[in-house]
């Protein structure tokens, strides 16, 4: 825990950039009818009916002090999915990155084999040296500033109905971009010390006086 919070509370350096990565699956509907649009008087009514448009993964990376992100959308979750992703922080995100600082949590595809699994040896040692990984704790991923960013695509581009995956891959680019130039960051306040006065079950119980 303290380990993330650290590299919350350092100043942003853009030779080892903090980024925080997370995913989320979204499950896209589409209106089997016409909305009715707003009127005065009247808000859209929208029919009960909906048609479901499959399945997409959504890859988020957050550089929350810096007020970037970017959402990479595929089909599908798997470790490949995972190791270009990462190939792509590395090599057009950040390529003049010393290493980049990668805050994620423990799903079983958000590991380094991921990377031996889908490239040349050399290639993934290639891009292993330029990430350094950390770890949330387990059923702690609250602190992922990542999961900040998806609540705030939640709300504002996936949670209405599409026509299609294009169109939401659409949407997802546009807010993208929106905040982005806007630079909008996020700020955090919970520190380490705020973690040692208030989570006191997690820190042992040290005893200084002597027999």
């Amino acid at each position: 825990m303290e380990d993330v919070l650290f590299l919350i509370e350092v100043e942003d350096d853009p030779h080892s950039p903090t980024v925080c990565f997370d995913e989320k699956l979204v499950a896209p509907e589409a209106d089997v009818r016409p909305s009715v649009p707003a009127k005065p008087g009247q808000v859209e009514r929208i029919d009960y009916e909906y048609e479901r448009l499959g399945t997409a993964n959504l890859f988020f990376f957050v550089e929350p002090l810096a007020g970037w992100r970017h959402v990479e959308m595929t089909q599908q979750r798997t470790k490949r999915d995972y190791a270009h992703c990462i190939r792509w922080l590395v090599d057009e995100a950040y390529p003049h990155a010393e290493y980049i600082r990668l805050v994620q949590d423990n799903l079983n595809t958000h590991t380094a084999a991921a990377l031996y699994e889908t490239f040349e040896p050399a290639e993934a040692r290639r891009l292993l040296q330029r990430i350094e990984f950390h770890y949330t704790p387990k059923h702690a991923s609250w602190l992922n500033m990542a999961e900040i960013e998806i609540g705030i695509f939640t709300r504002g581009c996936l949670s209405r109905r599409v026509q299609s995956l294009s169109e939401l891959r659409q949407r997802i680019a546009t807010l993208e971009s929106e905040r982005n130039a806007q630079r909008c960051t996020i700020s955090w306040r919970f520190t380490c010390n705020d973690a040692r006065d208030k989570l006191h079950d997690l820190y042992p119980v040290i005893n200084n006086k002597l027999d």
